[in-house]
């Protein structure tokens, strides 16, 4: 039986979901079906499981909130709502985001993708959101370093993001 995903393009969280779904499902369904597909959970590897993880609570908890603040800002909040960006709030997000993003360099300087030179759940979860924002005014925070650019270049050449992100641009 297929799964029927029902959502709005232009979802985060829709867009998070069918990339899961694209690239093997989320954490669940990757334990189930592992065998079948890319580990991106790094279950066979204790240290790798471990900076998986480790970067997945990064995104939740330092990138995700400084970013979906930017999204809702410029995108949600004008387009759905009619309403003026709050010109502060962006900046400071934008600020934080920077100061996220200079330890993803750090750490990008030192291997491919965040957990190590392997693609993970943990990179697959930052697409969504960065797929916005890259696009826009404060993609720059992107461009202005190396490793970073590289890392999102990197996956948005993959075939599930390309089958995902289809579609009209959002900004």
């Amino acid at each position: 039986m297929a799964v029927k995903v029902y959502g709005a393009a232009m979802s985060t969280a829709t867009v998070r979901v069918l990339l899961c779904l694209e690239e093997m499902g989320a954490e669940y369904v990757l334990r189930k079906y592992k065998s079948s597909g890319p580990d991106l959970l790094r279950e066979g590897n204790l240290e790798e499981s471990a900076m998986v993880d480790v970067w997945l609570e990064v995104e939740a908890q330092q990138y995700d909130k400084a970013i979906a603040t930017i999204y809702v800002e410029t995108v949600i909040k004008p387009v759905f709502f009619g309403g003026v960006p709050d010109e502060k709030v962006v900046a400071e997000s934008a600020e934080k985001l920077g100061k996220v993003l200079d330890v993803y360099e750090a750490r990008l300087s030192k291997s491919k993708y965040l957990a190590g030179d392997f693609l993970s759940f943990a990179d697959l979860s930052h697409i969504p959101y960065t797929h916005h924002i890259v696009s826009s005014p404060h993609g720059s925070l992107f461009e202005s370093r190396p490793h970073v650019k590289a890392w999102w270049e990197s996956l948005a050449s993959r075939p599930a993001y390309k089958k995902v992100t289809t579609g009209p641009p959002t900004l």
